[in-house]
């Protein structure tokens, strides 16, 4: 009979290496580890019945030489011993392949029930492990809030996450193409622009601008530009407007009509700066009013302004200032995110420290923290649970089936072990104390 602690079938040993320069991993160092452990217990075990057996004859051959009743009781012993070990070999050893490769019926589980079992498992880390329910529990006995704020509230984490969310910024940043960020600008404004009509809103502003007399201060710098073009610009005004007299008139008439009217216009102008109450500022005033009430209420006022805005992002300058704004916003925040110093990363670093500050203290916010965390896993959960389980089956039955019996012998067998062990004592125990029961009841 071949050995019974693992015989013939027991799959091949760890052996050296595949050549002079190879290096087991980590992993194969540790498997390989188990594997001596798990022969080890099988010696021992393998050893206990083997003493069972020379316990057991010599017992015998005493009790036919007239040694005594203690022989008989030793043999008794012995020959449970041997029976418990030898059922306890073959249950141990059907879980991973055929006791003596003989196709017993409902042996070598493992590698047979190997798909089986990786649904089984997938089911049960489902049930048990992806429950929205397990999920709930398990983070609100954690309070991550509480914890979080801890950590945040500490000036180095602060700094940690600033430096990572600062090279993140700088990676999304560096990794976008500029053409790609550029044209769904382009477009996500011009169809905003193009979805919403502009005039009623320009309108509003517009009367409460003038309600509020904002506009006078652009009145105000109007006319003192105004003015001091006019002063520097004298000779330029009166050239055109004698250029535009008739050419009957005689030259100095048309002198005379330039320097009248050109005083006429810095008079005006001069009064107009000078002058709040001026009259023509109340035209003004009322021109802005007026036009701005017909921007939310003219039909006609309303479709020229929309032609207008039409024209405006058609041209190509419109365009190219989209662009620009966007390559200039991304110089300067990923200029930002690299400096130390920069407003940004100060900010951010306030910010968290507060936030991790208040998280430390403020029981609701703790609440509504943990509340977000508890929806975000419960989502991921529920939803991809499915997914996550068929990656466990799925993997199961990827793998070989004598391969995965090894690995998982190597990590249980030595345990398994014990069985046998103590199936060899509680077997030799037992037989002990049925015939010593059978024979008080039959003296």
């Amino acid at each position: 009979m071949s050995d019974p602690g693992g015989g013939p079938d027991d799959g091949p040993r760890a052996g050296p290496p595949a050549g002079p320069g190879a290096v087991l991993s980590a992993t194969e160092a540790a498997d390989a580890e188990r594997r001596r452990g798990v022969r080890r217990m099988k010696v021992i075990a393998t050893g206990l019945l083997l003493a069972a057996t020379v316990v057991y004859a010599l017992a015998k051959w005493a009790d036919s030489a007239g040694a005594g009743p203690w022989a008989g009781y030793v043999a008794a012993a012995a020959e449970a011993g041997m029976v418990g070990a030898m059922a306890d070999w073959f249950a141990v050893t059907a879980l991973f392949r055929r006791p003596l490769g003989l196709p017993i019926p409902h042996t070598a589980i493992i590698p047979t029930k190997k798909d089986a079992l990786g649904h089984s498992l997938g089911d049960f880390v489902g049930e048990n492990f992806l429950s929205a329910d397990v999920v709930r529990t398990r983070l609100r006995a954690v309070g991550i809030g509480s914890r979080l704020g801890t950590w945040l509230a500490d000036p180095e984490h602060a700094d940690k996450v600033t430096e990572q969310a600062a090279a993140a910024l700088r990676g999304v940043l560096k990794v976008l193409r500029d053409s790609d960020v550029q044209a769904v600008v382009g477009e996500a404004i011009t169809r905003r622009a193009e979805g919403q009509e502009v005039a009623p809103g320009v309108g509003r502003m517009l009367e409460r601008v003038v309600a509020d007399g904002g506009h006078r201060r652009v009145v105000d710098l109007v006319c003192v530009r105004a003015h001091d073009w006019l002063v520097e610009h004298g000779d330029s005004v009166m050239d055109a407007v004698q250029g535009g007299a008739p050419g009957w008139t005689p030259r100095f008439v048309d002198r005379k009509v330039g320097e009248r009217v050109y005083k006429e216009l810095v008079r005006f102008t001069a009064e107009m700066r000078d002058m709040p109450d001026h009259p023509a500022r109340g035209a003004v005033d009322r021109f802005l009013g007026d036009f701005a009430v017909e921007l939310q209420s003219d039909p006609d006022t309303r479709e020229r302004v929309e032609r207008l805005k039409k024209d405006l992002l058609a041209r190509g300058e419109v365009q190219d200032l989209i662009e620009s704004a966007w390559t200039a916003v991304r110089g300067m925040v990923v200029a930002a995110a690299e400096d130390e110093r920069s407003e940004l990363r100060l900010r951010t670093r306030a910010s968290l420290l507060s936030l991790g500050a208040r998280m430390a203290t403020d029981t609701a916010l703790q609440a509504k923290v943990d509340g977000w965390l508890e929806d975000a896993a419960t989502y991921v959960v529920t939803t991809y649970r499915d997914e996550i389980t068929s990656l466990i089956t799925e993997t199961v039955a990827g793998w070989d089936a004598d391969q995965t019996s090894r690995k998982i012998e190597a990590h249980v067998g030595r345990d398994l072990q014990f069985i046998r062990i103590n199936g060899t004592v509680v077997g030799a125990l037992a037989g002990l104390a049925i015939y010593s029961a059978s024979r008080l009841f039959a003296g």
